[in-house]
């Protein structure tokens, strides 16, 4: 592990997943998902409860085998090679140390399953304790570490033999919140340093978002989208991903047509609306009076008094302000009294002064909204 690697020129393999898939009966648990993931690439998969990124991770790790498709490291076929004859590291959820070992022995454990010499094991791990800066602490056995402690010895032990490809499988997912975040940066820039390939699963989006070069949304055992984190951000494909990634207000608003000003939409009781096109102008394909979803991000939205926002403002009534440190949140109710109030977040420093009952206008902006055609989430 003394080579010097980084991203641009380490020694990561590419990984090729073509149409896999895995079927339980009649459930099918990944279904037709296909992958590239670049050598030195550091890839997220993100989705909810049995959406099927833990599946997915144990077929690249062997652990699983596909119903069908195929599985590829650096070009070769692994699909339905031995997970101990694949070559690749592997990070669980709760460490997965041995307890009766001390943590060199834990660390040495997969090179002598190799059977090097001693004194190159030594070295590497020695190497390995370096990497994840825990020098002398290898005479301890894990119960002697703390979470984030043991965590970090479970990314050395995985990658204490040079694997070109390392998978994750929620690591971080037993810390509290501000040990994940400080573990979060350490594991990126360890994967920096070494260049290695990652494919990593989570559900939290804020850490895949933080973490990865790119991310694979996954629902239901399918692939929703696949871009970098500002791709998903800006353009998400589908409501799903938009409520997904970030946070985001949906209302179901009536198209009523556009012209040079813009997009207009009725969204309740008659309250009109005019939103100015973006760069691509994109209209919706649907006939005028057709329902959209249409998808508000709370930090691109602003306020104003009541009939001071203009066309492209939405009027409601404040409900509620909550502070939240750097910014706060106003949840202004609009249109029908089952509608789902609107969230809008501004900066602490350029917050205004409203408060909960005062009746404001919601600011759209061009790049503040995103709709989808039909109706509902």
């Amino acid at each position: 592990m003394n080579r010097s690697r980084t991203h641009s020129g380490g020694s990561g393999s590419p990984v090729r997943v073509d149409g896999i898939s895995k079927h339980y009966g009649a459930l099918a648990a990944v279904d037709d998902v296909s992958i590239d993931v670049a050598a030195g690439e550091f890839l997220s998969l993100l989705g909810p409860s049995g959406s099927g990124k833990t599946t997915l991770l144990m077929m690249i790790a062997g652990f699983e085998q596909p119903s069908g498709g195929t599985i590829a490291v650096d070009g070769k076929d692994y699909t339905h090679v031995a997970p101990n004859k694949r070559g690749v590291g592997m990070v669980f959820q709760k460490y997965a140390l041995f307890p009766h070992m001390t943590i060199r022995e834990n660390i040495a454990f997969p090179l002598k399953m190799r059977r090097l010499s001693r004194n190159a094991i030594g070295q590497k791990v020695d190497e390995a304790l370096s990497l994840v800066r825990l020098e002398g602490y290898g005479d301890r056995l894990p119960r002697q570490l703390s979470g984030g402690q043991q965590q970090r010895i479970a990314v050395a032990r995985a990658l204490v033999f040079e694997p070109p490809v390392l998978l994750m499988d929620e690591p971080l997912g037993a810390l509290d919140k501000k040990l994940r975040e400080q573990m979060q940066i350490e594991i990126k820039s360890i994967q920096e340093r070494l260049g290695v390939t990652v494919i990593y699963v989570t559900h939290d989006q804020e850490e895949a978002l933080t973490m990865s070069d790119r991310v694979a949304v996954m629902n239901d055992g399918k692939l929703a989208q696949i871009g970098t984190p500002i791709a998903l951000y800006q353009s998400p494909a589908s409501p799903f991903v938009a409520d997904f990634i970030g946070k985001m207000n949906f209302m179901t608003v009536e198209f009523v047509g556009t012209d040079d000003s813009g997009l207009h939409l009725r969204i309740a009781d008659d309250d009109m609306v005019c939103l100015p096109l973006g760069e691509d102008r994109r209209t919706p394909a649907a006939p005028p009076g057709s329902r959209l979803n249409l998808a508000l991000r709370p930090e691109r939205l602003t306020l104003a008094p009541k009939g001071q926002g203009g066309p492209s403002a939405i009027s409601g009534t404040i409900t509620t302000t909550i502070f939240v440190g750097a910014f706060r949140v106003f949840l202004v109710s609009v249109g029908k009294a089952d509608t789902e109030p609107l969230h809008v977040q501004l900066p602490i420093t350029d917050s205004p002064s409203f408060e909960r009952g005062d009746a404001v206008d919601v600011v759209l902006t061009s790049d503040g909204f995103q709709w989808f055609e039909g109706e509902g989430q």
